[in-house]
Formats: structure tokens, sequence, C-alpha cells
């Protein structure tokens, strides 16, 4: 589950499940065992947390695969096999820099780098390092930047140096070169996940050792060539796929992501600690996978079964959705045939004392109020119902589809996103409750025709309440050029007032730029109700601003 979630998960019970105390009927004691079994290898040390796109992910899915064979379904991913595989955006990598002085090449990451927002360009000329000549390389000391943010506890470097490049490529430099002459570290370094668009400019940085050696006298002119050529990093996730067909017309989607957080490299972690550390993810979302793999199990042996069910383990879901994204506009099936769609996320943690079960996306489909009533043995669970179909989850990507959706999840712990969410801490007796839950959904909503879906009012729609405002959009994580791109806008908020669209990109909110996901949270942050302010984007090729108003 997305961190950028986190926040708007807080309003349900944090608790941690007590030794599993339910006790099972012997037909439940087999299941124990399967998912306590699925859940122990997902969780292992060996698969290093399921970053997407690790050999962590190849393990995972490789053992998901043999699950879904043994089981008897059929492949229904790309050109006929089990997996359906995207590129996910992995930062910067410097294919190619060269940076000389004076004829002397300087080594890469010892004596400089290039910053991350760097164009690629070639550049050269004979500077003066105290002297700013238009149409030259300047050299630039953040000494003064340094002295006058010592006491803003929340000063950003990489924000004020590229800042700075912007003001000195207006003034007319053809290139920046930052060095650092106090004696106080300034914490510059090569971003590789940043995933901003480049200035107009070569940016470089000159560390302590290059300085010392090549920028000993500020009032000599130097002889400089300069070569940076930055290429975006991909990697691959792969959504796995299996297809139970019975020759209906419909087809009903159950899915959980199968993806964690690897060591937390992709800045998605609540670990506070300095040792780095394996992210198990045996609740989030081993637990999901779990239960998606038991309910191919149960399904499978049913004779009964009138509608087609499409399993999927969803990748990437931890970067922003994108596996389950990735599906729903690159579809193996009809999905104007999909009834609806159940996503599991987080079902193992089952509080033995509150029993409290979250059911979101209730308002999608006027048919599950009355389903639900009549299935959830009101003796085993507490229902917490949220009616919106947006979330911290991939049914989100299908309800942005018009597809009804039901997200099952038992709640938020002091596990979450760290490495201690561990197998030996899964309330097992507790999912397999979770499990016959969906299960007998399915049986109930088997064979009916597709159930008629609602859009619902989705007044956060993944923005956190810790914020006094929102704008009311969906952020696209997919996204990953400079701005903030809207992937969906909730009915009667600011943003649809101000006439945004989805596929507008925010590159500003009042005065406050917007470069990325994070900076856009920074700057909603300063808003209250009632608060005016104006909202800058991109429409294709043109820069637009409305007017906005906070409620």
């Amino acid at each position: 589950m997305p961190r950028s979630f986190f926040l708007l998960l807080l309003f349900f019970s944090i608790s941690i499940p007590n030794a599993h105390s339910q006790k099972l009927r012997k037909a439940d004691r087999q299941m124990v065992e399967e998912i306590q079994t699925d859940i122990q290898y997902l969780s292992n040390d060996k698969l290093e947390g399921r970053r997407a796109g690790t050999p962590g992910e190849k393990l995972a899915s490789d053992y998901i695969i043999s699950s879904f064979q043994k089981t008897g379904l059929k492949p229904q991913g790309d050109q006929g096999g089990w997996l359906q595989s995207f590129e996910i955006y992995d930062g910067k990598d410097i294919s190619q820099c060269h940076f000389s002085i004076n004829g002397s090449e300087l080594v890469l990451d010892k004596e400089y780098f290039p910053l991350s927002f760097s164009s690629n360009e070639k550049v050269t000329g004979s500077p003066a390092i105290a002297l700013q000549e238009s149409g030259s390389p300047w050299f630039f000391d953040i000494k003064e930047i340094m002295e006058s943010a010592q006491n803003n506890p929340h000063f950003d470097m990489e924000k004020a140096l590229r800042a700075e490049t912007r003001v000195l490529a207006g003034r007319g430099a053809s290139a920046v070169i930052f060095f650092n002459s106090s004696k106080t570290d300034d914490g510059v370094e090569f971003n590789p996940a940043e995933g901003i668009l480049p200035e107009k400019i070569p940016v470089l940085y000159v560390t302590r050792a290059g300085r010392k050696k090549y920028l000993k006298d500020i009032s000599q002119s130097l002889d400089v060539k300069i070569d940076v050529h930055m290429e975006e990093k991909k990697r691959w996730g792969h959504n796995i796929i299996g297809y139970l067909d019975k020759g209906s017309p419909y087809t009903v989607v159950i899915g959980a992501h199968y993806d964690h957080l690897g060591y937390g490299e992709d800045g998605n972690s609540l670990y506070l600690g300095h040792e780095k550390m394996i992210h198990h993810g045996a609740d989030d979302n081993a637990s999901g996978t779990a239960a998606l793999m038991e309910l191919a199990r149960m399904l499978n042996k049913s004779r009964s079964l009138k509608s087609n069910y499409l399993f999927i383990a969803f990748s990437a879901e931890e970067s922003g959705l994108l596996g389950s994204k990735y599906f729903t506009q690159h579809p193996t099936v009809d999905l104007t045939k999909v009834s609806y769609m159940l996503n599991m996320d987080m079902v193992g943690r089952l509080n033995d004392s509150s029993h409290v079960l979250i059911i979101g996306g209730y308002g999608t489909s006027p048919e599950w109020s009355g389903l639900i009533s009549s299935t959830v043995n009101k003796k085993i669970f507490t229902l917490k119902l949220d009616s919106s179909g947006t979330g911290p989850s991939d049914h989100t990507s299908f309800y942005l589809k018009n597809i009804p959706v039901l997200f099952f999840f038992t709640g938020i712990h002091p596990d979450y996103h760290k490495p201690t969410d561990e197998a030996a801490k899964i309330n097992y007796p507790g999912e397999v409750q979770v499990i016959h839950l969906i299960y007998s959904i399915t049986e109930k909503m088997d064979g009916m025709n597709k159930p008629l879906f609602t859009k619902t009012k989705d007044e956060q729609f993944g923005e956190a309440p810790a914020f006094n405002v929102t704008l009311g959009i969906m952020p696209d994580y997919s996204f990953s050029g400079s701005g903030v791109r809207i992937d969906a806008i909730s009915e009667g908020r600011p943003a649809e007032k101000a006439g945004l669209q989805t596929g507008d990109v925010i590159i500003r909110l009042g005065r406050y730029q917007v470069s990325s996901l994070q900076s856009y949270m920074e700057a909603l942050s300063k808003f209250n109700r009632e608060d005016k302010t104006t909202v800058e984007f991109s429409r294709g090729t043109e820069i637009k601003t409305v007017d906005v108003q906070f409620n």
C-alpha cells in the first residue's frame, strides 16, 4: 500500500493482532497451513522485500505462477503467458559525462558530478572563477547560500541550487559550476531518482577534492570543456494474470498486489534506522496475495460457477498503482464485460478484540449495500464502510474505468512500511475469516448480470486529511516529468470547479512551484479553507492559469 495514502488511513483503527485466538473448524486448518506457507515464502529474506522489477519480484512471481498452474488456471497475460510486463521509471543514469579544466580531466564522482536537473549538452569556454560574462560557463560559490540558510531547518539545498541555476541562466550563463568554499558540509549529491525536467543549461558540482586541486586561485581564468549526457533508467514490473474461464459473457476480477518496498530505496519506508534493512511486507501485501491464491483454489473447486474469474497479482502498487493502471489501459480481457473488481490489500491483521474489517468501494454500486449486510457475520466482523471508489490500492484503477469495486483491508498497524512487518505477526485464523467472506460474496454474485456502477463523491481523492484543504485530484503516479499530472478529478471539488481536466500538469500552486508530488503536497499544506489562489498548469503545449477557492 503506497505511503502517499498513509495519512488517508489514519482514521481507521490502529491495532496489533494478539495471539491468534480464533477457534478453527477442521475444514479451515488446511487453509491456515496454505496461507501461512504462502506468506512465509513471500516475506522471506531471500525475496529481499519484493521491490517491483527486481530479482525478488521474479522469485515471488515464479511462486505465484506455480500456484496458479497447480490450481488449474489458464494464463491470460501478454502473448498467452502468465506475465504482463510494463516499464517503471527508475531515475537517471549518467551515461556519459566529461569535465576538463585546462586540459585535465576531472574524476567523475570523486572531483565533480552533474546535478540531476542538468541539461544534456556540450559547452566550452574560458571563464574567470570570479567573473561572470554572458555566453560563458559561470562558477558559483554556494558558501553564501549556506550561511543564509543555517538557521532554517526546512531548507532544501537542491531546490535552492535549481532556483539559482534559473537565475544565472537568465543572466546569460551557458553552464553553472557550483562549488563550496566553506568548511561546512552542504549535502549536495547526485540524486538518480529525481524525475523532474532538466534546466536549460548544464549544471555541475565540484567537490571539495576537486576545488582544492583546480580552483585554488579565484582570480584565474580557466579553459573549461563540459559534456553531460544522462539517460532515464527503466526497470520492468510484471503483473501475473490467471483465468478461470466458464464461458460466461461476464468476468469478475479478483486482485491483490504482491510487490513491496525492497530495502526502502524508493523513499517510501517509515523505518527511521540507519542500517539497510529488508522490508518483508508480510501483511503488505503477502497477506492479500495469499488470499488471492486461496480464492483461486476455492473457486476452481466449485462445480456450479457461472461467471468467469480473472485473478491478477499486481506489481508496482507501491510505486503508485502502476501495475493495475497499466492493466486497465492494456486489458487482456474486455473491460466492458468485467462485472466488478474485488481487491485485497493488508488483510492479515484482523484484531481479535475489535474485529474491525474495512470495506471500501461500498458506494460504487447499489448492489453492495444489501449484499454486504446479508453476507457479513457481525459476530465475526465489526465493519467500517467507506463509500469511495478511490483509495489506497489497486481497485482505484478499476473504479476510474467505471467498474464497481470492493476493497478489503484489516487496518494500519505500527509495522506498516517497516522491516518489522513479518509473517509471525499475521493473524492467520482472522485472514481465513476474511477469505470466507469474500468467497461468500462471489457465491452470491456468481452468474448475476453486471451490477450497476455508481460514481462516488471522493472528497479527499488521495490527498491526506492532515491538510486543511484539497484540490480534489488523483495524481498520476507514473508521471516522471516536472509537475503533477492529474489522473482523475473528484466531482464538486475545487479542481473541477476551476475547470482543470484529466491530463493537465500542475506546475504552480499560488506562489509555490510544483515540480513533484512531494512539492505539491508541501504547497497544499500552506493553504486553509476559504483561501483563494491560482493554479498554473500545462495542457498540451499551452500554459494556463485558473483561479481556485478551497472549501
